[in-house]
């Protein structure tokens, strides 16, 4: 993460909590540690602050969590107070939703 940050993003720091540091020492000691890392943090700015926009150098980057996405092959580093998407299923729930004769919404459960 501190080669993306300072390398990446002119960052000069990177802050995590120890519960953090631990997960990405147990990503690396599972054989996770050469998987690719993504960065989730805000779009408006190359910190993880949106109120300074562009690309600021020389801030820190702190990273909330981490997590891994084994089926794509990749680590995920949550920074700052970004919000992330869950993934979909498969099947949207959508598909199941329809009218029976009677006209009653039906696959709602």
């Amino acid at each position: 993460m501190m080669a993306v940050a300072t390398r990446i993003y002119g960052a000069a720091d990177v802050s995590a909590t120890a519960a953090v540091r631990a997960q990405i020492e147990r990503l690396q000691a599972t054989g996770y540690g050469h998987l690719p890392v993504c960065v989730a943090k805000t779009q408006y700015s190359f910190t993880t602050d949106p109120a300074r926009r562009g690309a600021p150098v020389g801030h820190t980057v702190n990273v909330r969590e981490v997590r891994l996405a084994a089926g794509a092959e990749f680590v995920v580093m949550v920074c700052g107070d970004v919000m992330t998407m869950p993934g979909l299923p498969k099947v949207p729930s959508a598909e199941r939703i329809d009218l029976d004769d009677a006209g009653r919404i039906v696959g709602l459960n």
